[in-house]
């Protein structure tokens, strides 16, 4: 029986390459986002490529109703995932504290945080349940460091960073394995929604090194994925060669 992995944020970006890299690996998947037209194409994609099985639900995860009822609503089989990506995340804005957009706070705060938390709570109990399970929660260097008008953001991936202990410890007596992915710089969508659709500051962002791409990390995650059962990867940091700290990259 194949397995299964549960991916959200899967429309593009490191949880489209999670999806194509599962896929490859024979896994079925349950894709999730907001947009929903990107979804459905990635999946009749994956179909016709991979020959697995693929659902797609769409919804915001900073809707905690609509998180649940949409997973909830799943048939029984896809309620049997083995991996769950907790990808679906986001930065608004690059502002000082005093001078910090409230909306950007909020969504920064629903998304990275509360998202992943309404995501996991349905998820974690399907694989108490099922007696197996692996979480991956996608961190980021920011979770590890502040850095200069970072503020929000940093403190959402410091959540998601203890966040990923707890569940470790949480989870430990269920057999489920938890694994948080901390990336540096990745060349995706991500300085763009920064930004707010600014491609050209965006771009400026990756300019003069070789950034992390989508399936440096997604190959980083099956590593992951992929140990023995008796071996739990509880967290890796990856950077690109040109980049030292969050701050510091070295440009050409």
């Amino acid at each position: 029986m194949a397995k299964i992995a549960l991916i959200t944020g899967a429309s593009s970006g490191i949880g489209e390459a999670c999806a194509h890299l599962f896929a490859r690996e024979h896994y079925n998947l349950v894709l999730t986002g907001r947009r929903l037209d990107r979804l459905e194409k990635l999946a009749k994609k994956l179909n016709t490529k991979y020959n697995v099985e693929v659902a797609v639900s769409s919804f915001d995860v900073r809707n905690r109703e609509e998180v649940i009822s949409n997973l909830e609503g799943l048939p029984a089989k896809w309620k049997k995932i083995n991996v769950l990506i907790n990808n679906a995340g986001l930065s608004q804005g690059l502002d000082p504290i005093q001078k910090g957009d409230l909306n950007d706070w909020d969504t920064m705060i629903d998304t990275n945080i509360k998202g992943l938390l309404y995501v996991s709570k349905v998820a974690s109990n399907w694989m108490i349940g099922n007696g197996f399970g692996h979480i991956v929660n996608l961190g980021s260097v920011a979770g590890k460091e502040v850095y200069p008008n970072g503020n929000v953001y940093c403190a959402t991936k410091h959540a998601v960073d203890a966040l990923n202990k707890a569940m470790r410890l949480d989870l430990l007596e269920h057999g489920i394995k938890v694994t948080a992915i901390h990336p540096g710089a990745v060349e995706t969508e991500f300085s763009e929604v920064r930004f707010k659709g600014d491609k050209a500051r965006a771009k400026k962002v990756y300019e003069g090194f070789d950034p992390l791409v989508a399936d440096d990390i997604a190959e980083t995650i099956w590593f992951a994925v992929s140990r023995p059962a008796h071996v739990n990867i509880n967290e890796m940091i990856v950077m690109p060669t040109a980049q030292a700290s969050a701050t510091n990259i070295f440009k050409k």
